[in-house]
């Protein structure tokens, strides 16, 4: 492999964009807005989202979608994961031959409840085996930063995924294969609905116990919904798993866990969407993985209480209660 486009110049698409040029490849990254797309090409940084951050000269970047891909060996979609049949839609029609479709994106489609691996394959018509996922504790701004970090890239057909991993693989960033897709994009889609719940929790002033129980009880929910779809329940004991929920639950980079933290201080979901410049994924797919969890009858109380916060009304103190006072039950049941 060696060209890349990257659609999508948010924080992680420019920093997934930056280790595929720092692993040798040629990378050209998409900008919807023309002065972005210049500020890479010409000064090398992406200043809304990495400022102080520079990039590698073998990465470019244009505003043109079917610039960005034409001739592309891997064409990598870091777009927000409610946007992403839109934004395939326009440039499927010029996606090269053969080519290798990479999802940098952690959700489940609102309406069709498909994961972004399946709306992919269904927009760009392409079988499963030519569609990868990249998914695991990925904070943009460490690893563009050059912090160690390891990842899982996954696809039902082995001999892609490790096409791919050689192309990705850094002194900073070690990615693993894997071939559960499902386990690995479930797993990086219901931390986020998680990391809002523990942030809540953040945000009201509990402490460490609080924040542990809802990681494991959270895990324990994804696990449920995994094995209803047919995951390799070890997965979500790696990096897509609890590697990437522990991640995404305890930083302050994580767009998700601030947002559920503010929320925990009392802030209305009118003031925050108002303010909010970067996607909280879980704010969305919270109700797609509350409806697939329906399709499918699993129990997710976090993910259920989440979506009565974000999108009925509730306040965390009512929820929290709730959840609290559920039904006991065997941990393992």
């Amino acid at each position: 492999m060696t060209r890349a486009a990257v659609l999508g110049s948010g924080s992680w698409g420019t920093t997934f964009a930056k280790v595929l040029a720092d692993a040798g490849t040629d990378v050209v990254l998409w900008a919807r807005r023309p002065e972005l797309a210049a500020s890479v090409r010409e000064r090398h940084e992406n200043p809304e989202y990495l400022p102080g951050i520079a990039l590698p000269e073998r990465l470019t970047a244009t505003a043109d979608a079917a610039q960005a891909v034409a001739g592309a060996d891997v064409v990598v979609l870091a777009v927000p994961s409610q946007s992403l049949r839109d934004n395939l839609s326009a440039v499927a029609p010029t996606l090269p031959r053969g080519v290798v479709l990479v999802s940098l994106m952690k959700g489940v489609e609102l309406g069709t409840t498909k994961r972004m691996s399946e709306v992919i394959a269904e927009v760009a018509d392409v079988p499963a085996s030519q569609v990868a996922v990249v998914s695991g504790p990925n904070l943009a701004r460490e690893i563009a930063s050059g912090q160690p970090a390891a990842t899982v890239v996954a696809c039902t057909d082995l001999d892609v995924a490790q096409g791919l991993q050689s192309s990705c693989t850094t002194a900073y960033f070690r990615p693993y294969t894997n071939v559960d897709v499902v386990g690995c994009e479930l797993g990086g889609a219901v931390k986020n609905v998680i990391a809002l719940a523990t942030g809540m929790a953040e945000g009201m002033g509990f402490g460490d116990n609080t924040k542990a129980s809802l990681i494991t009880r959270g895990l324990a929910e994804t696990g449920r919904l995994g094995a209803a779809l047919g995951a390799d329940p070890m997965t979500f004991a790696g990096l897509a798993g609890l590697g990437d929920l522990v991640a995404t639950c305890s930083s302050p980079l994580s767009r998700n866990r601030t947002f559920g933290e503010r929320l925990g201080r009392g802030a209305t979901m009118q003031q925050l969407l108002g303010q909010r410049s970067q996607t909280a994924e879980g704010v969305k797919s919270c109700v797609s993985i509350l409806e697939l969890a329906r399709k499918h009858d699993v129990d997710m109380p976090i993910t259920e209480q989440v979506v009565a916060v974000v999108h009925e009304g509730g306040t965390p103190a009512a929820v929290l209660r709730s959840f609290m006072t559920r039904s006991t039950k065997g941990e393992l049941g």
